[in-house]
């Protein structure tokens, strides 16, 4: 007998505001606009930016104090005094040594090399730590930290008979779990890890599916 048939006759279930089962799923798979929500074309699924906030205050710094004691120097010569050791230097230098000099060509090496960690800092979004989650409404981002979304995935590959250990590695791409199995086929153990994990990575609610990797192996001798 069901629970329904148990319940007494003048007995009536409350409205509730929870979504259907299939109203709830389409939701969780459709994006805003109805696009589904793992998607290219959804762009709310992208990585999250970092705002790099000490780069650029270091940077924006730098730049301020050369600025700044260059533009004294400058002031200082239009008002007839003696242009600074370090300018007179610096002038002297590039007005003398050849271009194929080894302190000529590191300073160039060196700019070259700044200059393209600055590129690529202001190119590429940073936070790499941070999982795009699917978007379920408009107007809001979530992200899942890959250390939590582990630590989660590790406990539910506990729960399964035979596990004695678990060492789990989420990636951007890939889910690599290795686990130690005291008893148990190790082939069994496997197939049950991969069910329980990948219902895990399911329920995760990732804007882009993870691929898993599961190793078992028997715990050392000794």
């Amino acid at each position: 007998m069901s629970d329904d048939d148990a319940q007494p006759a003048d007995t009536r279930r409350l409205p509730t505001l929870d979504k259907t089962p299939d109203t709830a799923d389409e939701a969780a798979r459709s994006g805003p606009g109805g696009a589904p929500a793992g998607s290219d074309e959804d762009d709310g699924t992208g990585r999250f930016w970092s705002a790099r906030r000490v780069p650029a205050a270091v940077v924006a710094l730098l730049l301020l104090a050369a600025a700044g004691l260059l533009l004294y120097d400058v002031a200082a010569v239009r008002a007839d005094r003696p242009a600074m050791a370090w300018r007179r230097r610096l002038a002297h230098e590039l007005a003398t040594r050849p271009l194929d000099n080894p302190w000529v060509l590191g300073a160039a090496a060196l700019a070259v090399v700044l200059g393209i960690w600055l590129i690529v800092l202001a190119l590429t979004p940073g936070l790499r730590q941070v999982l795009p989650m699917r978007r379920t409404a408009p107007g809001i981002r979530a992200g899942l930290d890959r250390s939590a979304a582990a630590l989660v995935l590790r406990d539910r590959a506990m729960e399964v008979a035979g596990v004695q250990s678990v060492r789990m590695k989420v990636g951007r791409r890939k889910a690599k779990a290795h686990a130690v199995s005291h008893f148990r086929e190790l082939d069994e153990v496997r197939a049950d890890l991969d069910v329980s994990l990948g219902e895990g990575l399911r329920q995760l609610g990732l804007a882009h599916p993870l691929r898993l990797t599961v190793h078992v192996r028997r715990p050392k001798k000794g």
